[in-house]
């Protein structure tokens, strides 16, 4: 490493945000990169361990100590085709991943973590602002045609890889705007949504074509599911024409709760909320839910409870208090016991930062309304005991309430996509493809494949990333034989 003694040396410097004043008067971005400076000190941070544990606890496999040495010795476009080398898109992970490589980090035994994640915002920053990251079209076409449905990043990966290697890559989208779950799902202040429009133009001079307001299957999706698809396309006629089908789309279906006053007038799931409110912040219409001067419950403790806690204080929402089931997390791990992996702990968004009540242990009875509205919610405290939980006598209380959001993870991905390829499902719902050599995710169907959430399930956009990138190099080995992609 260039600086060995760097670790001893500095200290972690974390990435500054615009104040919470300024911040919430509109939807921009407002975490600020590192500046060169800082950059060159948090890769000098880097240990120089033997065994890096961070590339190990990156779901892509980043190569994290060779892009801190280039960045601390300011060789920026050596340390951006590193990392593009393992990671199409790190312009969404350096902003919205959670980074479970830092929690991997050597020095997080004892010591702050690598800022691994600030790096990696400033070289993909860098990377854009110079002309870096440019178009690769194939060299040679192949003549195959691959179809991806589902442009999140899982769809996104898949289509940019193959491309690169010649095949013809159509991608369906059954919104009108490009971009499944990242464009929709989360909100602009924490991804901007040009980021995903100057990605897009690089993989449409890439040989991309893309094809939105098209459902692929029988049936439409339900509610809480974003959907703009004005032709639907059957699975029979996308299999006729193309030479293989990779299904990538989100997991979508909201986990519901169905209690007394559930049909009562706000009280939705939080895509509801959030949906249309990237799509206002797009021009592309007013959102229909509005909680200006609402007492607002965000019912689930996650990323998606706090994207709805961060859009309600833009609203200007009079009160925000976010409900949690499960106990209140340690504010500090045991990192003898956890590293080096992801750590149960007390995990505070920037949207919490901006103003909202946490409250722990507590499951929701009842919404409570008068003429048809919702006006309070009805709670309980609970506590956990061999795991399971149990409501704790004479607790109950009441919680005004305008506006509920919940916010309780998605079980599965549509339903109607794998029913109507007649795809085998895991007990989960999801797409039951495997994941070794042979026959590398591949469903029972012939041709058709499935990767990100709607094989995992729920989870990271780095995860659908890592995904996408395996699933296109196991249609490559399908289609041709053999792959030259990376595994």
């Amino acid at each position: 490493m260039g600086k060995p003694t760097g670790f001893m040396e500095f200290g972690r410097l974390s990435e500054e945000n615009l104040p919470v004043v300024k911040r919430l008067k509109d939807y921009r971005e407002f975490v600020l990169h590192l500046t060169d400076d800082k950059a060159k000190i948090q890769g000098a941070r880097c240990m120089d361990c033997g065994i890096p544990f961070c590339t190990t606890g990156c779901p892509v496999n980043n190569i994290i100590p060779d892009w801190n040495d280039l960045v601390y010795r300011g060789n920026w476009k050596q340390a951006l085709d590193v990392l593009h080398s393992t990671n199409n898109f790190p312009e969404f992970t350096g902003r919205i991943c959670p980074a479970p490589c830092e929690s991997a980090c050597t020095l997080y035994i004892n010591d702050d973590a690598v800022g691994i994640k600030s790096i990696e915002h400033a070289i993909i920053d860098k990377g854009g602002e110079n002309g870096w990251v440019v178009p690769q079209p194939a060299q040679h076409k192949t003549g195959k045609k691959v179809a991806v449905v589902g442009s999140g990043p899982a769809g996104l990966a898949a289509a940019q890889q193959l491309a690169r290697v010649g095949h013809d890559v159509v991608v369906f989208e059954k919104n009108s705007r490009i971009g499944g779950l990242l464009r929709y799902g989360i909100p602009d202040f924490k991804l901007d949504k040009r980021l995903i429009d100057w990605r897009l133009a690089q993989l449409q001079a890439e040989g991309v074509e893309f094809r939105t307001s098209v459902f692929v299957g029988k049936e439409a999706p339900g509610k809480g599911v974003a959907n703009d698809a004005k032709k639907t396309i059957s699975p029979a006629e996308l299999l006729k024409k193309f030479d293989a089908v990779i299904l990538s789309g989100g997991s979508e279906t909201p986990r519901d709760l169905p209690l007394p006053g559930r049909e009562l007038a706000g009280v939705h799931y939080a895509l509801e909320f959030l949906i249309p409110q990237n799509k206002e912040v797009a021009g592309d219409g007013r959102n229909p839910i509005n909680a200006e001067g609402k007492h607002v419950v965000v019912i689930g403790g996650g990323d998606t409870g706090s994207d709805c806690v961060g859009t309600s204080n833009r609203h200007g929402a009079a009160t925000v208090t976010q409900f949690e089931v499960m106990p209140r997390a340690p504010d500090q791990e045991s990192r003898a016991l956890t590293w080096p992996n992801w750590p149960l702990k007390l995990r505070t968004s920037s949207s919490h930062q901006e103003g909202c009540e946490r409250d722990w242990a507590v499951a929701t009875k009842e919404f409570i309304g008068k003429n048809g509205k919702l006006t309070a919610i009805k709670a309980v405290r609970v506590e956990w005991k061999d795991g399971k939980m149990q409501e704790m006598p004479g607790s109950e209380f009441e919680m005004k309430a305008d506006l509920v959001l919940m916010a309780m993870g998605f079980v599965n991905p549509i339903q109607q996509v794998l029913d109507a390829f007649g795809v085998e499902k895991d007990g989960r719902g999801n797409a039951k493809a495997t994941t070794d050599d042979a026959g590398c995710y591949q469903t029972n169907v012939a041709k058709v494949f499935a990767a990100g959430d709607m094989r995992r399930g729920q989870s990271l956009v780095v995860w659908a990333i890592r995904e996408g990138r395996q699933a296109a190099r196991a249609v490559d080995e399908y289609l041709m034989g053999s792959s030259n992609l990376p595994r």
